[in-house]
């Protein structure tokens, strides 16, 4: 009962920590001391954030949280994307990676330096809800994030039993052809935007429904093939400005090329929120 309780506080002052406006860890310390009169001392309080035993419980209690928060959510009637029915077997989330500075205390590498840390998020387009998908880097080291997202969807790949489709919306860095057509055995798909200097080859043109509402401003909808991959890219001129957009995806040629292209500039209306939790886990510094 007794850890039960410890768990619980600890939960209770990790929330307080990220809806606090304070600089450190420290600061909020001392700033819990003075409003809430609880005294934590440092030393307690830095070593059980390292305890792997706390680490799974919090990995634990995100999972069933945002998993409770989805069902309240569609309980609700809330699902962004309920006009689009050709969408409704798919999970679908934007992703970004998001890095931060440092904490005071990171340990330097043998060259003295430290980077900035960081993980990936995800934003489900369908209920709203943003969570953090991965650790990138602690800033004690410099990491690539897309390598991070691949192994991250590979883990999940090995413990998912789920026939669910997952839908991943990332920008241009995210392209990796081989890799994202082995990840279609695993119902795993992705959107992002073609490369300017991506080679490839024009294979043939995919019919589509050009009078249909979704589809306007689509002007072309293909297959392409890189390296012998065969991917769908879809050609969509923005009726307000003008401007083409070429949008890459290994989803079935079976969804509108003009759903294609509203996903991703979703992704980037909330480009927003994610400019948001970067600011204001600015101050997210041990």
């Amino acid at each position: 009962m007794h850890r039960v309780e410890g768990y619980i506080d600890f939960i209770r002052l990790g929330l307080l920590r990220c809806i606090s406006v304070v600089d450190s860890g420290r600061h909020f310390l001392q700033t819990n001391e003075q409003i809430h009169g609880q005294l934590l001392p440092h030393s307690t309080y830095f070593k059980s954030l390292k305890s792997h035993r706390r680490t799974s419980m919090l990995e634990a209690f995100e999972q069933q949280s945002y998993h409770l928060h989805a069902e309240t959510l569609l309980s609700q009637g809330i699902d962004y994307l309920k006009a689009f029915p050709e969408l409704d077997e798919y999970t679908i989330e934007a992703a970004d990676g998001h890095f931060i500075d440092h904490a005071c205390h990171t340990e330097k590498n043998s060259k003295g330096k430290v980077y900035a840390a960081g993980g990936i998020y995800a934003l489900n387009l369908r209920s709203g809800l943003l969570r953090f998908l991965c650790l990138v880097t602690n800033g004690t080291q410099r990491h690539q994030e897309i390598p991070v997202l691949r192994d991250h969807i590979e883990k999940q790949n090995k413990g998912n039993n789920s026939s669910q489709k997952h839908l991943y919306v990332y920008d241009k860095a995210v392209t990796d052809f081989v890799w994202w057509d082995r990840q279609k055995r695993h119902a795993n798909y992705m959107i992002s935007m073609l490369k300017e200097n991506s080679i490839a080859t024009l294979v043939e043109s995919i019919p589509f429904d050009s009078r249909h509402e979704i589809n306007t401003g689509v002007e072309a909808y293909s297959v392409y093939e890189n390296k012998g991959i065969k991917f769908n890219v879809v050609d969509y001129r923005d009726p307000e400005t003008g401007k083409l957009h070429r949008f890459v995806t290994t989803l079935p040629m079976t969804i509108n090329p003009g759903t294609i292209a509203m996903l991703y500039f979703k992704r980037w209306t909330i480009e927003k929120t994610f400019n948001n939790t970067k600011t204001r886990c600015s101050s997210f510094q041990l």
